[in-house]
């Protein structure tokens, strides 16, 4: 037979379900993640351990569904609005302000970007039209001006941003490849406009003082994206 498994990373676990070809759920099993709370509205985590708590989650899910891991045949990702920031060598860029170096994740409940929220409002720009007109500091771009301004170090040495399910997907099949609605929904990419970068508002970028993300290619913030079920590449090696 053969079985797929849905993996969804929340604010505090990693879980795993096993289901088979008619959607039902032969096992399940989750792994808890620490948040690390350095400040009042800071909220970080380690990519690292949620990956070490995404594959303790799948293989207890496994076990407990009693099915041979070749017999998966597809795997599905989601999680939280949550900025993963990673190097050239794909390693981890910290968000810390005490630059503890595995705590490369500002979190979706983190409201340190208020500030700059508020000022990418006020400067306004087409595509907050398609986020309801106001963009809030649990999303990416505020998230992104804040590391910019605060962390210059932090900044300069990165080299990809990513939304946690599109670096777990990255994380699996070592592709690039991003989702149309978290990008869409979280980073104002204009889907409308194509799924090969071109959904990206330079003009609005740099309004906003990310003029170095309005690049061409549009390498830090992916040029390749997909709508959700695509099939993004198999398991690489790690």
């Amino acid at each position: 037979m053969t079985f797929y498994l849905g993996i969804d990373v929340g604010t505090g676990s990693a879980r795993a379900g096993v289901f088979d070809a008619d959607g039902t759920l032969r096992g399940t099993a989750a792994h808890a993640i620490a948040t690390h709370r350095p400040a009042p509205d800071f909220a970080q985590q380690s990519s690292a351990q949620i990956w070490a708590a995404v594959t303790a989650a799948v293989r207890g899910a496994v076990a407990a569904a009693g099915v041979p891991g070749e017999s998966i045949a597809g795997i599905g990702f989601d999680a939280t609005c949550s900025l993963v920031v990673t190097d050239a060598q794909d390693a981890p860029v910290t968000v810390s302000p005490a630059g503890e170096p595995e705590q490369d994740v500002i979190l979706w409940m983190d409201h340190r970007a208020i500030a700059e929220a508020q000022r990418i409002n006020a400067i306004g720009g087409a595509p907050l039209d398609h986020v309801g007109g106001v963009i809030s500091p649990e999303m990416e771009l505020p998230k992104l001006s804040w590391l910019k301004r605060a962390l210059p170090g932090s900044w300069a040495r990165a080299a990809a941003f990513w939304d946690l399910p599109d670096w777990l997907v990255h994380r699996a099949t070592g592709g690039d490849t991003r989702s149309l609605c978290s990008t869409v929904c979280k980073w104002t990419y204009l889907g409308h406009r194509g799924q090969q970068g071109e959904g990206w508002d330079d003009a609005f970028l740099r309004a906003i003082g990310l003029e170095d993300l309005a690049t061409p290619g549009h390498a830090a913030l992916g040029a390749r994206l997909a709508a959700p079920g695509s099939c993004c590449g198999g398991l690489d090696a790690r």
